[in-house]
């Protein structure tokens, strides 16, 4: 009798252990009674009946990343390629899940594939290879419409490869090396342009800098010469005006003229052409022409002779016959101080 009812009590705490279930987090359990869709347990303890209750599902609810193989697609104009995408999906309604499809992972694998196809079969090769985030957001879009069925959520697609066949490989290794040529040449072209550009623009300033430092210059020179002009004519002024100030007598205006003529007598000429202005400033004194030899102090200066010279009087025509003897006198004298002046004039060597 103990015997059976220790037994009965083992096997009620069998049944006891066994009825009770705790479902972790992020994860529900699907519970059938005897064979009909029950309840969805949640995370926490549960209290199952033995042998009526039954879970046929335990559903995650974490995200899942699902990568696929890669899969083969013809582009618009007809060029073979594989693309391996990545779908990301969580599962929003267990039930949904369990019972929506037979097999979820493997529905959402081939519509991925068939969708792909679709899209890229309306690309050609150059917008489907610039053409990621298109892609990627089209899939996405069409792929969460058809799983909200399945209770599925598709959260991201992400094409992850993209791989042509060889030979437009090889193609586009050409066309890239062949591009990048071209921008190599133009980049050059530029840089020849630019410092051509810079070289005529450099050489055009520093000519125009020389041009105007050559302008200041002539006019800094300009300005020089006539400051010094003008500062010459007023010393002039000044002087002629300390002159007339002074007032000279006429023997100091012929000593000054004759200093004058000394300093054009310096010069290196043989020959002095006299004012007349300045003979006659000289007046009755110039039979004595060897003070103003002197004063001009000549190069080649002769000796004048001063022995008096026998004077051959010649008849005047002019005097008649029965002129006065005081009209004869004044014409000797002319002719001798005449003879004298020629004769000094012959010794010297300027000329009037």
């Amino acid at each position: 009798m103990i015997i059976a009812l220790i037994i009965i009590a083992v096997v009620l705490i069998i049944i006891i252990a066994l009825s009770i279930r705790i479902v972790p987090q992020t994860t529900v359990y699907i519970i059938e009674r005897l064979g009909k869709f029950h309840a969805s347990w949640d995370a926490g303890i549960h209290l199952k009946i033995p042998i009526i209750d039954n879970v046929v599902n335990k559903v995650s609810l974490k995200e899942r990343v699902l990568d696929f193989p890669p899969q083969g697609v013809i582009t618009k104009d007809n060029v073979a390629m594989s693309i391996d995408s990545v779908v990301y999906m969580c599962v929003l309604d267990p039930k949904l899940f369990t019972y929506g499809v037979e097999n979820p992972l493997a529905g959402v694998e081939n519509l991925c594939a068939t969708t792909l196809r679709n899209i890229i079969g309306t690309m050609d090769l150059d917008t489907t290879l610039s053409g990621r985030d298109q892609i990627n957001a089209q899939l996405e879009a069409e792929l969460d419409a058809a799983t909200d069925k399945w209770g599925i959520k598709v959260n991201r697609v992400e094409v992850k490869t993209i791989q042509p066949p060889q030979d437009i490989l090889d193609v586009m290794s050409k066309q890239m090396r062949a591009e990048r040529e071209r921008r190599q040449t133009v980049l050059e072209a530029e840089a020849h342009k630019e410092s051509a550009v810079k070289r005529a623009e450099g050489d055009k300033e520093a000519k125009v800098l020389a041009a105007q430092a050559e302008r200041d210059a002539q006019i800094a020179l300009a300005e020089g010469k006539a400051k010094s002009i003008e500062l010459v004519y007023e010393a002039e002024a000044q002087g002629l005006e300390r002159l007339n100030k002074a007032q000279p007598t006429d023997q100091i205006l012929r000593m000054k003229s004759i200093e004058a003529m000394k300093d054009i007598a310096n010069g290196n000429s043989t020959k002095v052409f006299i004012p007349s202005s300045i003979m006659d400033s000289v007046g009755d004194n110039i039979g004595n022409m060897s003070v103003m030899a002197e004063a001009f102090d000549l190069k080649n200066q002769q000796e004048i002779n001063k022995k008096p010279k026998e004077i051959k009087v010649d008849k005047d025509p002019c005097i008649k016959p029965d002129s006065s003897k005081t009209t004869k006198e004044v014409h000797v004298t002319q002719a001798v101080q005449q003879e004298q002046v020629e004769t000094e004039y012959n010794n010297m060597d300027f000329k009037y």
